[in-house]
């Protein structure tokens, strides 16, 4: 009986991502310690009651009349989000939702809508950034973009967040109700004011824009993350928006092709945008690198060790760093900067403020590991190649970073990428211009 019943599944299996599948096969599993003659009852309701939320891809249309809501209409759901970056939207549905969702020829994929999570004081000097802020190359005139939980308006941010978006509460001026996206952005751009200059990211002269896609406890969902991507996009050039640090990401399940987190960051990167995103904190096994990092477009970025010294020799990867090859056998991570016991900005009374205080540091700073930490490093580095050319497309500042990284002796580069970022020698102020031509 259950094989007919799941006839419809079958025929449309390609149209479903291995999460949806399973859910979808779970509406119509038999009830464990439920007579027979009940299952046909028990089984009814839990196919009527019990909706999961998705993301719904339509095929491309040359019908300009054509809409989103029309669609979801013929399937009796509503539209929760709009996702034109990827011609998409998201919604929950039951069991017969799905079923006409399946069977119309206009719908092109559907994922399920899955859940994203948040993955200073050596940090810049372990990336050679110090010896540039020398030159003036602090990051300044460039944009950097943080999806994250909010930036708290920290003193050493003072008068930098130029843009603020709320996709959770939709307040209007800055804040973080979690701690993590203000320790990110306080990891690009702290001007380290509130310690003597001690605690200074990268680019401590460039300007933020926050995008909350993540709520008090640091999670959200994949639709309201691509959202907020979309934002960025639509935003750019009003904005001036350069780079996109991504401190978050969830398993990956699927080639990056099919990716949805992937389609949306690759079209921020074709649109000019460089995205910074984390390899995930789920090493020190293999394949364990998360979505969109698996994608080969953007920047994915491991952490290392360095022992709180400035001295290389002491520095390793971190063993949580998170291990290609991607589950398209493809290498990651790109590259590594510092990722343990990081000195950042406080966000006080926020989540992780008040559920670890004993990491605050003083009354300004809180330390945190991850390659949540590591990435934005990153993308500060990015701001500071930005600001000495800003005619370098992504591909080129890409080209740049793992050209003229620092890699380890005789380890896979699965585990270390291209190896440790050298702001110094990707601006061209230690090594020859002609290796980026």
């Amino acid at each position: 009986m259950i094989f007919h019943e799941v006839n419809w599944i079958r025929s449309n299996i390609d149209k479903f991502c291995p999460q949806v599948k399973k859910a979808a096969l779970e509406w119509y599993r038999p009830f464990k310690y439920v007579p027979y003659f009940l299952q046909k009852l028990f089984k009814y309701i839990k196919q009527r009651w019990r909706k999961i939320p998705v993301i719904v891809q339509v095929e491309e249309t040359r019908d300009k009349t054509f809409s989103v809501k029309e669609l979801a209409n013929t399937a009796k759901c509503s539209v929760h989000r709009e996702l034109p970056l990827i011609n998409s939207f998201s919604t929950k549905i039951c069991a017969s939702q799905m079923e006409l969702l399946a069977q119309n020829k206009l719908v092109k994929k559907i994922w399920y809508d899955r859940e994203v999570k948040a993955v200073l004081d050596v940090a810049s000097p372990t990336v050679q950034s110090p010896p540039l802020w020398e030159k003036g190359i602090t990051g300044k005139g460039i944009i950097v973009a943080v999806l994250d939980t909010g930036i708290y308006e920290h003193p050493d941010l003072s008068g930098r967040i130029v843009g603020f978006k709320d996709f959770i509460n939709q307040k209007t001026q800055p804040y973080d109700d979690n701690g993590h996206g203000t320790h990110v952005a306080g990891n690009i751009g702290s001007n380290g004011s509130q310690s003597s200059y001690e605690y200074r990211g990268p680019a401590s002269e460039a300007s933020l824009v926050g995008i909350k896609v993540l709520n008090k406890m640091g999670a959200g969902q994949l639709s309201t993350v691509i959202e907020g991507i979309q934002w960025c996009i639509d935003n750019k050039e009003s904005l001036g928006i350069r780079v996109l640090s991504m401190s978050l990401g969830s398993t990956a399940t699927e080639s990056y092709i099919d990716d949805p987190a992937c389609q949306a960051v690759e079209k921020a990167w074709s649109n000019g945008i460089v995205v910074c995103v984390a390899a995930g904190n789920e090493g020190p096994q293999s394949n364990t690198i998360i979505s969109p990092g698996i994608d080969p477009l953007v920047i994915t970025v491991g952490a290392i060790d360095d022992n709180d010294s400035i001295s290389p020799d002491d520095d390793q990867v971190a063993s949580f760093s998170s291990r290609g090859p991607t589950i398209d056998g493809l290498i990651k991570p790109d590259i590594l900067s510092p990722g343990v016991n990081i000195i950042s900005l406080r966000s006080p009374g926020s989540t992780l403020d008040k559920q670890d205080k004993e990491s605050r540091v003083g009354n300004w700073y809180f330390s945190l590991s991850g390659t949540s930490m590591a990435t934005p490093v990153c993308s500060g580095v990015v701001a500071q190649i930005l600001q000495s050319d800003g005619s370098l497309t992504p591909d080129q500042v890409k080209k740049r970073l793992m050209d003229t990284a620092k890699a380890f002796d005789n380890l896979d580069p699965n585990i270390q990428g291209a190896g440790v970022i050298d702001a110094q020698k990707a601006i061209g102020l230690v090594n020859n211009k002609e290796r980026f031509e």
